[in-house]
């Protein structure tokens, strides 16, 4: 049996690397299998390291809105690149990037570059605690910011109650700080805000989830999380590193209609370089070092690469007004396609959509939050992934996770995902 340059290389990076993978989602455990390894990507395509060409939907997991490789990016780096890789100092671009995210995002007053999401998200329920001087916060069941110690926490026994570790190496000290409540249910969030009356720092959601699959916030949920911030005095923050720039010009804070007083940042503002930020009110981020009290730092914050990579995907964002109305047509074709086949073959697969961000789950009954999530039939997409994988398309190889349109998938190439779409579903219903 001929052995793929893939397996071969999965093989190598098992000796080296924990699982031969940098992050555990590429394994393809959740599919099963063994991972592709990528090649180069040009595009709305991937090419593998056997030469296999697939219709990219992952988008390296969202960053790339103008797809591979897009030139205005890749000149950006290059004039960068001229002038040094890093320097542990300030430069003109950071400021740059900072005054354009404020422009685009009216709630963003002031903003803070970190290397990652994880960074960003840490740093902002950091930077929520000094300011109330409270040391708990509240999370959603099935919304995924990072991997800091209390955010890899789940819901112990009871609906409301505190979380245990999901994580060996996460104390039990962190889980008691963290607590749990369920996704677009208001009254959950209330009980548990009541139960540690004056506790709480800070709640943080992802107000269009993209790690459960694709779910939206409702209008009276998020609306509702608002106001009970307001009344209890506590930290209101969006995780919008998935969501940033990606639903919306404004970010999911604008198609929800709600200002929430920090936000996070990552993906499409490292325009395919890591790079994570977190911002919002003047008067919670001047209480960060060196302006106050609160301690964050990264040597390789602000990176010039990162900046001009950044800067360039956010200008053009902002000098195509009409981007964002492409992109819906986009992904509206990819949604009937997807439903009219559904339809032809008999199922009614819950479809959740928000822009250039979708999920299909095999799941027959709508989804609204993680125990929604989790009844799908995880088994039959891993039969699904691989189908589509034959056929050209490469989709997240997790059933909780988003497929992303971007501005160069082509008509060609929407029109092929749906009819692979179609075979495939018929190859194993």
């Amino acid at each position: 049996m001929n052995i793929s340059k893939s397996e071969q290389l999965f093989e190598e990076a098992k000796k080296f690397i924990p699982g031969g993978v940098n992050s555990p989602v590429r394994a393809f455990k959740s599919v099963g299998g063994n991972p592709l390894f990528i090649s180069r990507g040009e595009g709305s395509t991937m090419i593998d390291a056997d030469g296999n060409e697939y219709i990219d939907y992952i988008g390296s997991w969202g960053p790339h809105l103008f797809g591979h490789n897009p030139e205005f990016i890749k000149s950006a780096l290059l004039a960068s690149i001229e002038q040094g890789t890093s320097f542990g100092a300030p430069t003109e671009i950071e400021i740059k990037m900072a005054e354009l995210i404020t422009e685009l995002i009216p709630s963003v007053e002031m903003i803070r570059m970190v290397n990652s999401g994880t960074e960003a998200t840490m740093s902002a329920v950091r930077a929520a605690r000094g300011y109330t001087e409270r040391e708990k916060f509240i999370k959603f069941e099935g919304c995924y910011h990072g991997h800091a110690d209390y955010f890899l926490i789940k819901a112990g026994s009871g609906a409301l109650t505190l979380g245990v570790p999901t994580s060996p190496g996460v104390t039990k000290g962190n889980a008691a700080d963290t607590l749990l409540a369920d996704f677009n249910d208001l009254k959950s969030v209330k009980n548990l805000v009541y139960k540690n009356k004056n506790e709480v720092a800070a709640i943080i959601i992802e107000p269009i989830a993209g790690n459960m699959g694709v779910i939206k916030s409702s209008d009276e949920f998020a609306k509702g999380l608002r106001e009970l911030c307001d009344e209890e005095n506590i930290v209101l923050i969006f995780d919008e590193v998935m969501t940033g720039f990606r639903v919306a010009k404004g970010g999911a804070q604008e198609v929800l209609g709600i200002t929430p007083d920090l936000s996070t940042f990552g993906k499409i503002i490292g325009g395919g370089l890591p790079v994570g930020a977190f911002g919002g009110k003047k008067g919670i981020m001047e209480k960060i070092a060196p302006s106050g009290p609160i301690y964050q730092a990264g040597t390789l914050s602000g990176n010039p690469l990162a900046m001009a990579a950044g800067y360039a995907a956010l200008k053009h964002i902002k000098d195509n007004p009409g981007l964002f109305n492409e992109l819906e047509e986009k992904a509206l074709k990819v949604d009937k396609g997807f439903k009219d086949n559904l339809e032809k073959l008999g199922k009614n697969y819950a479809m959740n959509r928000v822009g250039s961000m979708s999920c299909m789950f095999f799941n027959e009954n709508p989804v609204n939050n993680f125990a929604d999530a989790v009844a799908s039939d995880t088994e039959l997409y891993g039969k699904y992934f691989h189908e589509m994988l034959k056929r050209g398309v490469y989709l997240a190889p997790a059933q909780f996770e988003a497929m992303f349109i971007s501005t160069v998938h082509t008509d060609e190439d929407l029109d092929k995902t749906i009819k692979a779409h179609y075979e495939s579903l018929k190859a194993i219903l």
